[in-house]
């Protein structure tokens, strides 16, 4: 499990996630791991600057869940990052660690303990995250982002599974206003 900040990397790098922005995630080397395809992704993911590329780290029928939202399928997956830049003036991952499992052939769950840092109105946000990424035959089938990596609130985690259900209900009306408000994941124009 190796550990990253921007400082320990070489300097063009370093300035990159400075920036939120890995530019490794258009370079067409053939990847070590199926972590070292998707981490500059997901990088760029959680810095506001994602491209329609970036996206295809995810199988079409993949999820995205987190505390506040629960996303089906890539448009929808779209519209939850897409409008991170709409409510942040600032967002990306600041230090991370990866531990990468092969469950079976083609299927790997990826962990990546990161410190997350936002501004909203001006004030600034840090926040631990445990990312977890489910992955078959190299692309993204469930990623999940556990916020003071506490596991998410669902029907199967809570005391009273009456409460977990209106908690997925209400994450799925989260997601549906945010792809409405979001062109119903369409790509922005550049």
């Amino acid at each position: 499990m190796g550990k990253y900040t921007q400082e320990s990397d070489e300097d063009s790098v370093k300035n990159e996630l400075k920036e939120g922005y890995c530019k490794e995630a258009c370079d067409e080397k053939p990847p070590k791991s199926v972590s070292d395809y998707i981490l500059p992704h997901i990088l760029n993911l959680y810095a506001s600057r994602a491209t329609p590329q970036d996206f295809e780290i995810y199988a079409p029928h993949a999820t995205f869940v987190d505390p506040l939202m629960c996303a089906q399928g890539v448009k929808q997956i779209k519209s939850s990052f897409y409008s991170l830049a709409k409510v942040f003036s600032e967002s990306r991952i600041v230090e991370y660690s990866i531990e990468e499992k092969v469950i079976s052939p083609g299927k790997t769950e990826i962990l990546i303990d990161n410190k997350q840092y936002y501004k909203f109105l001006g004030k600034d946000i840090n926040m631990i995250s445990l990312i977890t990424l489910r992955t078959e035959d190299g692309k993204i089938v469930r990623h999940e982002d556990w916020w003071d990596k506490k596991p998410l609130s669902n029907r199967d985690t809570v005391k009273a599974p009456l409460v977990g259900r209106v908690v997925e209900v209400a994450k799925r009306a989260s997601m549906f206003a945010t792809h409405a408000l979001m062109s119903f994941g369409k790509d922005p124009s550049l």
